[in-house]
């Protein structure tokens, strides 16, 4: 019953706290380890084989770190073992700063268009120096809803399977699919790993995050629209979810843009090609943060009948 508090304390502190913005997070030190895995070993021969390497080594390295931090922590204490998997879980999770986050893009909008390309910047990987006010929209609420499994979903699914190491091991995955895991020039060969691993995380928790999106919503009958649409996304997952909030919203997403400087052509998903509005982001929140609880309440049924 411990781990159940730890969730329960975790969650709680990321609907309160977000992502703190001045203490130090795990995610950065993964970046940190990345980028010098990354220049150290990008060059030269058998770049996919060093990157392959670099990946496995720290997906390992993080899952076993972490469970040897808990067990020590269980040692000292039950208290501080608690204590410690409920930061652990608190770090992990996104979904706060997450809205956040767009909805700041919808307020810099207001502004101008050129604070909303600033904005949403933060969290997109395409080029936003010439997106329109329609398109800074997509982008965000595109984001909003791939990292609704990226953020809260996959890592609450990681820890109902393999524990709070696991919930860990899965944040270092999918930061190195961020950071290294482009068909660009430079990670083509040594992030392919990365991609592919993170591929496999996110199999599951990408369908069961479009299920919970279209339960939460109360519209059974888009399933058949995510099945046909969620395949068309160059992601094998990202489809999905991104698939079922246009299908809520009625609206459009996809389409071909710059990453990196190199064009990538990407298929629409959906048909519908409105403007978007503060209506469909406040519509967008609330299935994020009913889906979310929706998974909350699973884990801890799961947990409750496991212990």
């Amino acid at each position: 019953m411990t781990q159940i508090t730890a969730i329960l304390i975790g969650w709680t502190a990321d609907k309160l706290l977000g992502d703190p913005e001045r203490l130090p997070h795990p995610v950065v030190l993964f970046g940190k380890l990345i980028a010098a895995g990354e220049r150290r070993l990008n060059h030269g021969k058998h770049r996919r084989m060093k990157g392959a390497a670099l990946a496995v080594t720290l997906i390992a390295a993080t899952f076993g770190a972490t469970a040897g931090l808990i067990v020590l922590s269980g040692m000292a204490s039950p208290a501080l073992r608690t204590a410690v998997e409920a930061v652990m879980i608190f770090y992990c999770l996104a979904g706060t700063t997450l809205i956040k986050e767009v909805k700041g893009v919808f307020a810099a909008l207001d502004v101008s268009t050129e604070q909303g390309r600033k904005q949403v910047a933060r969290i997109v990987g395409r080029d936003t120096s010439q997106l329109t006010d329609n398109e800074i929209r997509k982008a965000a609420l595109e984001t909003l809803a791939e990292n609704l499994s990226d953020g809260v979903i996959a890592p609450m699914f990681w820890l109902l399977l393999l524990g709070v190491p696991g919930m860990a091991a899965y944040k270092m995955i999918n930061t190195l699919d961020s950071m290294i895991g482009y068909r660009t020039e430079r990670y083509k060969r040594f992030g392919t790993a990365a991609a592919r691993i993170d591929d496999a995380a996110n199999y599951i928790p990408a369908r069961l995050t479009a299920l919970l999106m279209i339960a939460v919503a109360g519209k059974p009958e888009l399933l058949k629209f995510v099945a046909r649409n969620g395949k068309r996304h160059a992601s094998p997952n990202s489809g999905y979810p991104e698939a079922a909030l246009a299908g809520i919203l009625n609206c459009r997403f996809g389409g071909g843009h710059y990453y990196f400087n190199e064009y990538f052509d990407k298929p629409f998903i959906g048909d519908n090609d409105r403007q978007l509005t503060k209506n469909d982001l406040r519509k967008a929140a609330t299935v994020n943060t009913l889906a979310e609880a929706a998974m909350l309440v699973i884990l801890i049924m799961c947990r409750v009948l496991v212990a």
